[in-house]
């Protein structure tokens, strides 16, 4: 049978309506499509797409029973890797990862392997009412600090194995950048909220408003009776740039701006969480995250949303699929441009700030692209003398974030680096520190949802060996 050349498209809200609601976008494949996708699938006796998948979903065999509509049978094999597939099939950026080993890709479009493992978690969620087995308890008990991608997945690996885990997480909700970084209309939250409670269905229990390292330390965690403890804390410390005018309000680290419209749920009437309602809104950044906040700035009213980053739209970091809905929304694209300045008014009888005024404007310069940098993306070289400004009530950076340094700050013999990521043995995520383990952006700084799922992984087994050998 001849394959179909191109995926099957993902059904999506008309551009201009969900540009002004927070509904989600993609719809997801009905039944009749997943399983017409799923045909398109050779079934690789070498299965590249697997060793793309850092979490190593068996995906050939996930997608054989969609291809005989068996859905409990690849929801079963799909979740004897990954803890959060609802949430992998979402965000996970396949066309660099799975998808890129794809066999069919190398002459057609490849496979729409997170598509369809969206649709196989969507069916089941919908679907199955009764309970999971659960194995025997083994009498160990497990910390996990951080209820973000990489706790999360950890204490769900450690818990099918039977481990007592605990998941303690510094904010109201479980979930991490899950609940407050990604917005709505690409991953509702309730989606969120199902597959926590999956886990916790396997015994896993989560305890939020505890910030470890003020609410209770490392130390006190190991002197409550817990043997091992993994730290997936993620790095919620916004950068800035360091130019004139960054303290003007209407300025915003993407980090605040989404966690309010997230999380707090700022975007409605009556939300007790303010946010500013900008008219003309630039967002600092070319990653996933300035695509969210450029999109959620949108949907909050916004007439003129403009993304500002220093290289071309060919080295733009976010997901393809991400760059096309921002730009069929509407959001446009200042390319080879770099913010030098934050321009002001101050209005002096404003006793409110009397320091700070309100932004009107960013002054920005022209860049070139230069010679490549270490990671092989062409330098941006400023052009002298080519500065203008642009006139903005609101900016938004979105430049990257770094690990809260309370941890390692409050835990003696924890080794950090540089840029205040826990150092780890790679091949176990095992810290200087004796039975502490840690993984995801604490450890590499602001990454995707699925590195930092593998690094949960790749601790739950190390800590099941290390609790195994006692």
């Amino acid at each position: 049978m001849a394959i179909q050349p191109k995926k099957h498209e993902m059904p999506v809200q008309p551009a201009l309506e969900r540009a002004r609601n927070f509904e989600e976008v993609a719809l997801g494949y009905p039944e009749e499509i997943a399983v017409a996708e799923a045909r398109r699938c050779l079934n690789c006796k070498n299965k590249p797409c697997v060793e793309g998948c850092p979490v190593n979903v068996a995906i050939p065999d996930f997608i054989s029973k969609v291809k005989v509509g068996d859905f409990e049978g690849a929801y079963g094999i799909i979740s004897e890797s990954s803890s959060l597939p609802a949430v992998c099939g979402r965000v996970c950026p396949q066309e660099t990862q799975c998808e890129s080993k794809c066999t069919v890709g190398i002459k057609f479009e490849p496979i729409g392997i997170g598509r369809l493992e969206r649709f196989v978690a969507d069916w089941r969620n919908t679907h199955f009412k009764g309970e999971p087995a659960l194995p025997e308890p083994n009498g160990h008990k497990v910390a996990v600090v951080g209820a973000g991608p990489s706790g999360l997945t950890c204490a769900g690996d450690l818990a099918k194995k039977g481990y007592k885990v605990t998941v303690f997480e510094a904010l109201h909700l479980a979930g991490g950048v899950l609940v407050y970084g990604i917005p709505e209309f690409r991953l509702p939250k309730n989606i969120v909220e199902k597959e926590v409670e999956t886990l916790k269905k396997y015994g896993v229990d989560v305890e939020t408003n505890v910030v470890i390292g003020k609410t209770l330390t490392v130390e006190e965690l190991f002197w409550d009776g817990y043997e091992a403890v993994f730290i997936g804390s993620g790095a919620g410390l916004p950068r800035f740039m360091g130019i004139k005018g960054e303290g003007l309000k209407g300025v915003y680290s993407a980090n605040e701006f989404l966690t309010r419209a997230n999380l707090m749920k700022a975007y409605k009437d009556d939300a007790h969480t303010p946010i500013l309602r900008a008219k003309s809104v630039a967002v600092v950044g070319g990653g996933n995250v300035a695509m969210d906040a450029a999109r959620t700035a949108l949907r909050l009213g916004a007439d003129s949303v403009r993304i500002i980053y220093r290289r071309s739209m060919e080295e733009l970091p976010a997901r393809k699929e991400e760059v096309e809905h921002a730009e069929e929304e509407g959001v446009i694209f200042d390319i080879l441009r770099n913010p030098v300045e934050i321009i002001g008014y101050h209005n002096p009888d404003d006793r409110r700030d009397p320091k700070n005024g309100t932004v009107t404007g960013v002054k920005v310069i022209k860049c070139e692209l230069g010679e490549p940098d270490e990671k092989g993306r062409r330098r941006p070289v400023e052009v002298a003398g080519s500065e203008y400004v642009i006139a903005v009530d609101c900016i938004i950076m979105a430049i990257g974030t770094s690990p809260n340094p309370l941890i390692k700050n409050t835990t003696d013999g924890l080794e950090v680096n540089r840029h205040g990521g826990i150092i780890v043995e790679e091949s176990t995520g095992k810290t200087s520190k004796e039975g502490v383990y840690a993984g995801g952006d604490a450890v590499t700084g602001a990454a995707t949802v699925i590195l930092a799922m593998g690094a949960g992984k790749t601790a739950a087994k190390a800590i099941d060996t290390y609790l195994s050998a006692k």
